[in-house]
């Protein structure tokens, strides 16, 4: 391969880890054809971008960036694919569901601007909550409190007595 050509494959691939917010290296040494294909169908299907890569040009294509991606680096060996993804536990959902004997395995992952190095991660990786999620999670307790306003303005009456009344008899 050229030079040329593989500064711009790096070009390439820093510009991808820049556009998506998370990314997973997974080993898929053991994958045949038909697994890889499924693979690719189910990341098309997900949302995720599934890249496979040389190991020396995703290193420094994530050297090239300005985040130090070092502790990554370790796990740049063998056949290495990448699957990013704008939200962060939907390849780990992935690769927990179709690894079947360890295939595809998990080598690393960069998501929430946090690293994961190692297949052991796959749990806490699952368990990340995504931004919509944790919005959620935030509207309804922020609601928890307002309810009781509200029941209390309409139990109470309009009186401000009534009102004080009804949230002092309300259990914290």
């Amino acid at each position: 391969m050229r030079k040329e050509d593989k500064s711009t494959i790096i070009e390439q691939i820093a510009a991808t880890v820049k556009e998506y917010g998370h990314f997973y290296l997974v080993d898929v040494t053991a994958m045949n054809a038909a697994a890889t294909s499924a693979l690719r169908r189910d990341c098309f299907k997900s949302d995720i971008k599934l890249m496979l890569v040389k190991n020396t040009l995703l290193h420094k294509a994530l050297e090239s960036l300005e985040e130090d991606f070092s502790p990554l680096y370790n796990s740049l060996k063998g056949t290495t694919a990448v699957m990013f993804s704008n939200i962060a536990n939907v390849p780990a959902k992935l690769i927990k569901d179709k690894a079947k004997d360890g295939i595809p395995g998990l080598k690393a992952a960069y998501a929430e601007e946090s690293f994961y190095v190692g297949a052991d991660q796959l749990d806490a990786l699952v368990a990340i909550k995504s931004k919509n999620e944790v919005i959620a999670d935030v509207i309804a307790l922020l609601q928890s409190p307002a309810k009781n306003v509200i029941s209390a303005l309409q139990s109470g009456g309009n009186t401000i007595h009534g009102v004080l009344k009804t949230l002092g008899e309300r259990p914290e």
